[in-house]
C-alpha cells in the first residue's frame, strides 16, 4: 500500500492500511493504544491548512497526542468561524496548551485562488479574507514582479495577519490577562524542501497590539 501512488488508493486500501498501522504500533509498543486512550495533554495547538501534503505530526516528527490540530483552507483565523473558535477555546481553556501556531505553506492553493479574479463558488466567501490580506499589503505585493515570489510573500503575510487575528480573540487575551503561559507563533512550511520557516512574529502578551483591539 505504501508504494502506491496516492491517486490509486482505494477505500479498501484505507481499511487495510488501518490494520497495518495497528499491527505495527502494537509490535513496537504493546501498550500504545492503552496509553493514548488515557487522555491527551498536548502542549501545542496547530492551526494549519487542509492541504493533504502538510500533516502536522509528520513534518514536526511528533507523536499522536502531542499536537492538537485544526485545519482549514489556507490556515485562516476568522472571528466568525465557530469551528475554529471552539477548537481554540478548548485548547487554551481546557487543554491549557502552551503554544498556538499558525502554519501556512508555500504553493497554497487557497492563496493562489485568492490572488486571481476568477469565481470559484461558495469558497469565494472564504477566499475574500485572504484578498483582504492582499489589500492590506498591496503596496508591497504589487512591487513584486515575479508572480511566484508575490504568491509566496502573500502566503507569509497571510500567516502573519492570522497570528494577529489570534491575538485579537477574547480567548487568547483572557488567557494572557489571567497570567496563563501562552505563546502565539507563525510558521511557513515548504513542501519542496520540508523545512519550516519561523516568521519571527511570536508573542506572549498583548503589549504590541493596537490599543483598539486590546481588552482592558
Amino acid at each position: 500500500m505504501c508504494a502506491q501512488s496516492a491517486t490509486h488508493i482505494t477505500y479498501e486500501d484505507l481499511l487495510k492500511g488501518n490494520k497495518e498501522f495497528v499491527a505495527n504500533a502494537l509490535a513496537t509498543d504493546p501498550e500504545y493504544f492503552d496509553t493514548l486512550a488515557k487522555g491527551q495533554n498536548p502542549p501545542v495547538l496547530w492551526i494549519g491548512c487542509a492541504d493533504s501534503r502538510v500533516p502536522a505530526n509528520q513534518i514536526t516528527n511528533t507523536k499522536p497526542g502531542e499536537i492538537f490540530v485544526h485545519r482549514n483552507i489556507a490556515n485562516m483565523v476568522i472571528h466568525t468561524d465557530m469551528n475554529m473558535l471552539s477548537v481554540l477555546d478548548y485548547a487554551v481553556n481546557v487543554l491549557k496548551v502552551k503554544h498556538v501556531i499558525v502554519t501556512g505553506h508555500y504553493g497554497c492553493g487557497g492563496v493562489i485562488a485568492a490572488m486571481s479574479n476568477n469565481e470559484f463558488g461558495l469558497i469565494d466567501n472564504w477566499l475574500r479574507h485572504i484578498k483582504d490580506v492582499y489589500r492590506l499589503h498591496a503596496d508591497e505585493l504589487d512591487r513584486i514582479d515575479d508572480a511566484k515570489d508575490r504568491e509566496s510573500r502573500l502566503v507569509e503575510l497571510n500567516v502573519v495577519e492570522n497570528v494577529y487575528n489570534l491575538c485579537k480573540t477574547s480567548i487568547v487575551q483572557n488567557a494572557w490577562a489571567k497570567g496563563q503561559e501562552l505563546g502565539v507563533h507563525g510558521w511557513v512550511y515548504s513542501i519542496e524542501t520540508g523545512i519550516i520557516r519561523d516568521m519571527k512574529v511570536s508573542t506572549h502578551n498583548s503589549e504590541n497590539m493596537e490599543d483598539v483591539f486590546r481588552f482592558k
